[in-house]
């Protein structure tokens, strides 16, 4: 068991930031990632596709043998989580749980923002998550729906990042939040943008990194974790493999090549019984 992979979805390259930071985590680790690149962007659909599409790519991840499943898709995991956690036979972890749990770790004053697409903010998850630790805290939440395009562009060090960044959180700014979320897994490529405009008395709160944490903490307990391998990493996407190179190459700051693609994939053979 300790050999199986750890698999890993996402609508697109967004998830290759958590990839990263579980890699950094643990370097002897294999990573299957599956990138659903045919049917992006997750965050404008409804929550009973974005169901249907979570539990086909976890089951596509299922036949490659894993050992522990990530939802690397804030809104997947918005939508999703419950439904995988209790259907699969393996641990099941999402992003917004662990980057909820250190916000609350870091707020002095109570008062929490969270940015995500329109999917994610809509879905009310980040709040939900943040309360449910502490009630009495308050979380201001704001959707940012230019950011992922900014960052598939290659964008992020242009003027354009900073004038949305200023266009989308100026009433964060000004809302005497002491931590940010970074609810979207495309935000931490803009993360220098975000703390230049918020300012050095907010926090940033990484949700990848966060997410890490918790895949070592949910190996060590099972007994899974393989620290004798070398790290060995597989890309699966659903369209433009060309394109996933290029801007996953950016995100992971390292060579992408052999992203394997599954244009002719039938999703049907993977669906579950309801």
């Amino acid at each position: 068991m300790r050999k199986l992979a750890i698999g890993m979805f996402d609508s697109g390259v967004g998830g290759l930031t958590v990839l990263k930071e579980v890699k950094a985590l643990l370097p002897h680790e294999h990573i299957v990632y599956f990138g659903d690149t045919a049917r992006l962007p997750y965050g404008n659909k409804s929550p009973q596709t974005v169901t249907r599409y979570a539990l086909e790519s976890a089951l596509f991840l299922l036949t490659k043998g894993i050992k522990l499943l990530v939802i690397a898709c804030n809104t997947s995991s918005a939508f999703a989580l419950n439904i995988l956690q209790k259907k699969l036979p393996i641990p099941v972890i999402g992003v917004i749980d662990p980057g909820a749990k250190e916000a609350v770790g870091h707020t002095k004053n109570g008062r929490i923002g969270v940015i995500g697409t329109k999917g994610t903010i809509k879905s009310t998850a980040y709040e939900r998550s943040i309360k449910k630790i502490s009630p009495d805290t308050a979380v201001i939440s704001r959707p940012c729906p230019l950011f992922v395009p900014i960052v598939e562009e290659g964008l992020e060090n242009d003027e354009v990042a900073h004038l949305m960044a200023e266009k989308y959180l100026h009433d964060l700014r000004r809302s005497d939040i002491d931590v940010l979320v970074m609810g979207c897994t495309h935000y931490p490529a803009l993360e220098k943008v975000i703390k230049k405009v918020m300012g050095k008395g907010v926090t940033i709160v990484h949700t990848g990194r966060e997410t890490a944490k918790e895949v070592k903490n949910v190996l060590e307990k099972k007994g899974l974790l393989n620290d004798t391998a070398k790290g060995s990493y597989e890309y699966f996407v659903t369209d433009a493999p060309e394109a996933f190179e290029e801007i996953g190459g950016r995100l992971l700051g390292e060579q992408l090549t052999r992203v394997k693609s599954l244009k002719n994939l039938d999703f049907k053979d993977f669906l579950l019984s309801s």
